[in-house]
């Protein structure tokens, strides 16, 4: 069984994820880093909410890493 990750982690793993990728969604990312959408949903608001990454809407909702 896999060690659930921290809340902390899972925001790591999604900055690292992003860093490798224009776009995503969140589900992607969830899938991509193994945790569940959830928990990633969760961690991507609370990154999108202090200007770490930002949301797009290209007639879907993506999520990028917020330019500098």
């Amino acid at each position: 069984m896999m060690a659930e990750l921290t809340n902390e982690e899972i925001r790591v793993k999604v900055v690292e994820y992003l860093q490798t990728t224009d776009k995503a969604k969140n589900k992607d990312i969830a899938k991509a880093i193994g945790v569940d959408k959830k928990e990633a949903t969760k961690a991507i608001n609370e990154l999108a909410n202090e200007g770490t990454i930002e949301f797009l809407y290209l007639g879907t909702s993506y999520v990028t890493l917020a330019k500098k």
